[in-house]
């Protein structure tokens, strides 16, 4: 059997995150909490900002991506290793930039159960998805790899 030239991550990360979003928005549906301090203008103004913040952080990734004819399906081998640009100040700025869209959204809906299930979101998006993108990192890219591991953090 051939191994695989790929993280083995097969469910695609926005799907991981859209899935948490609906999921507290159905909890909310059968067991509402409130919105209490989530429904005024600036508080609204706030997660249009995070999304705005969103937009720019995921820009920037996707095209360095584009730009090294690099592939952003997780299923697909890498091609280099992205470690300049946005890339320099995280290693996962996609994922960052989907948790900005998340709460961002969150704090428009005013759903605190968004917020609630965040931790698990954030645990099975570090569990499932990048801890496994590590370790192919490590393997296709080496001393590449560790030493850029060793200098940027994870999420910021």
């Amino acid at each position: 059997m051939k191994p695989k030239n790929h993280p083995g991550v097969y469910i695609p990360p926005p799907l991981i995150y859209a899935v948490f979003f609906f999921l507290s928005i159905g909890i909310d549906k059968m067991t509402p909490i409130g919105n209490t301090g989530l429904h005024s203008t600036t508080v609204r103004i706030a997660g249009w900002i995070l999304i705005s913040f969103c937009v720019l952080v995921i820009f920037m990734a996707i095209r360095k991506f584009v730009i090294s004819k690099n592939t952003l399906i997780t299923i697909k081998p890498a091609l280099s290793l992205q470690t300049t640009g946005i890339y320099a100040y995280s290693r996962n700025p996609m994922y960052m930039g989907l948790l900005l869209l998340y709460t961002g959204l969150s704090v428009i809906i005013g759903n605190w159960w968004n917020f609630i299930l965040l931790p698990i979101l954030l645990l099975v998006v570090q569990e499932y998805v990048i801890k496994r993108e590590e370790k192919y990192l490590g393997l296709r890219f080496g001393q590449q790899y560790f030493d850029y591991k060793a200098k940027v953090r994870r999420w910021l």
